[in-house]
């Protein structure tokens, strides 16, 4: 394919799907997204991190071959406005695997969030969000080590599929009349109206993601996240829905919580995967009080975007929490905060979110030994208190730096690893 502004790197191969990790050549074309505000100091900082473990783990067997995809602010500087360019779609229709880093999304106004587009538009349907503690980052909890979770976040309907409408328009005045008219529901006057969808389809390859997933890695649990006591059609189906896929498709490696204690008096056999579920408001209670009992949670949208930034509270903040946006065909790998544009271009912030979202990328490619390296170094940088501001301020004796020295204290620490 012929692009406008994009420039496809001549050393580098397509990766050619997903499902298998002998798809990823040696010199695989990788897609990124600067971002926006801070995405610049960032993403120069995690690609030398990533570039480092790579050529260290590999001998310079391995190599990525960037190739950068535009969005946001840069985006709208090279094609006339245009936030979102069609080639950006394409590109990564193409070469299957990106990472980006933030992008604006103005509140209350202006266009419509880039990454709720990009998911759409890609069919990226299952947020993938791990969430641990690594050693000496600061946090609030007493015992951050017990929390060691996936979270499975749906991620194009819900109330997140943008249909609603605004109080006062003619759409809203009509729907409200058929709502009261015809379906002889009551709500006050002047409220602004949105439509919840939750399908099967969209459950049910959510949840066959995540059972996938916990093979794969070895997990043990996967917790259905839900309101379904009060909202029982939508996330009460949600639940149930995922529950048809453990029975009907996974059978062999699965069993329910009940069956868990009718069965084997609460002991888990080898082999297979509990699957359970919780009421939303609870699960925010179990996961400060008992996190040790939750390995894989899977939710629909707007309960997984609330439960994901919690639990990076409890590890450190959504500074360092990493997440990928998945579909059956793209992979797109993300920071997962937000801009930040007082802290544009001063080589200030803590890049670990990108660049754990790289590990998870690179964990996804099947190079888990270079994966592995970053995870070891990010620890050792850390034992020696070599951090940057936003741990600093919370850590006695520790010396202060900037992204990129910070990126060049984790590289120092792989290359100076013997192991």
């Amino acid at each position: 394919m012929t692009y406008q502004h994009i420039v496809v790197p001549d050393e580098g191969e397509k990766i050619t799907c997903l499902e298998f990790e002998h798809c990823v050549p040696d010199n695989p074309i990788v897609a990124f997204i600067e971002g926006d505000g801070i995405g610049r100091d960032i993403m120069t900082a995690s690609k030398r991190i990533w570039d480092a473990a790579v050529e260290k783990a590999y001998s310079g067997r391995r190599k990525i071959a960037w190739m950068e995809i535009y969005a946001g602010e840069k985006a709208a500087g090279i094609y006339d406005g245009d936030y979102m360019p069609e080639e950006t779609f394409d590109a990564l229709r193409e070469f299957l695997v990106g990472i980006k880093g933030p992008l604006t999304t103005p509140v209350g106004g202006g266009f419509r969030s880039l990454n709720v587009t990009l998911r759409q538009v890609l069919d990226l349907y299952a947020c993938v969000r791990p969430v641990r503690w690594y050693r000496g980052v600061p946090g609030p909890m007493r015992e951050p080590e017990k929390v060691d979770m996936v979270i499975f976040r749906e991620n194009t309907e819900d109330v997140y599929a943008g249909i609603e409408y605004e109080a006062g328009t003619p759409e809203n005045e009509k729907l409200a009349r058929f709502l009261r008219e015809e379906m002889g529901e009551d709500f006050f006057e002047g409220a602004g109206l949105g439509v919840k969808p939750i399908s099967p389809f969209g459950t049910k390859r959510l949840m066959r993601s995540a059972l996938r997933y916990a093979l794969d890695r070895g997990r043990k649990s996967i917790t259905i996240m839900h309101k379904g006591n009060i909202q029982k059609f939508t996330e009460g189906a949600f639940r149930n829905w995922c529950y048809e896929v453990a029975a009907e498709e996974f059978s062999e490696h699965t069993i329910t919580e009940d069956g868990l204690w009718d069965k084997y008096d609460g002991k888990q056999p080898e082999g297979k995967i509990v699957v359970k579920d919780r009421i939303a408001d609870i699960i925010f209670q179990h996961m400060l009080l008992r996190p040790a009992e939750f390995d894989i949670i899977i939710a629909p949208n707007l309960n997984g975007d609330y439960l994901s930034d919690a639990l990076a509270a409890q590890v450190g903040g959504v500074g360092i929490a990493p997440g990928a946006n998945i579909g059956d065909s793209v992979m797109l790998f993300e920071a997962t905060h937000g801009t930040a544009p007082k802290y544009t271009n001063l080589d200030k912030v803590n890049p670990g979110s990108l660049m754990f979202s790289g590990v998870m990328m690179l964990e996804f490619m099947g190079w888990r030994e270079a994966a592995e390296m970053i995870k070891t170094a990010y620890e050792k940088t850390l034992d020696q208190k070599t951090v940057t501001y936003d741990f600093a301020r919370q850590m006695d004796g520790a010396t202060e730096v900037a992204t990129s020295g910070f990126a060049s204290a984790i590289i120092d620490n792989m290359r100076n690893d013997s192991a």
